[in-house]
């Protein structure tokens, strides 16, 4: 947990948080788990894994992750789930398509019956709310 999302919520959840994760892992990529939360505003972290020793992502990982923490929420029972965008950062993929995998997920996720009532996308930047929006219109 030392670059991007994963290291923005070590720095401001702690240590505990990435302790935990390494407890619970190995994962293979695509999967996801969760966490405590740490000193974070909220009771889970849901790690999903984009990426494996290469650093690199594709459009079936980014899926398979997203259902992965959809899963995990579930078992959790959440009403509500934050995303950021999967793969985006030091995996490199693509932002139209990471948006276009995830909310098709999402969708699929939601319209099979989910105790979900809120997914959030925390996006970083104009290009990824511009990427996630034409990605929801072209869903309607």
């Amino acid at each position: 947990m030392g670059g991007g999302v994963a290291g923005a919520i070590k720095r401001r959840g702690g240590a505990e948080i990435e302790a935990e994760a390494v407890r619970r892992g190995p994962l293979a990529v695509g999967d996801a788990v969760a966490t405590g939360a740490g000193r974070l505003p909220a009771r889970y972290v849901i790690h999903a894994v984009t990426m494996g020793q290469d650093l690199r992502t594709n459009e079936q990982t980014v899926r398979a992750a997203t259902h992965s923490a959809l899963r995990v929420a579930e078992t959790l029972r959440l009403r509500s789930l934050a995303f950021p965008a999967l793969g985006t950062g030091v995996g490199g993929f693509p932002l139209d398509r990471a948006a276009a995998a995830m909310l098709e997920e999402t969708a699929a996720h939601l319209r099979a019956g989910s105790a979900l009532e809120e997914v959030l996308f925390a996006l970083y930047g104009e290009p990824a709310y511009a990427a996630f929006a034409a990605a929801l219109e072209a869903l309607r």
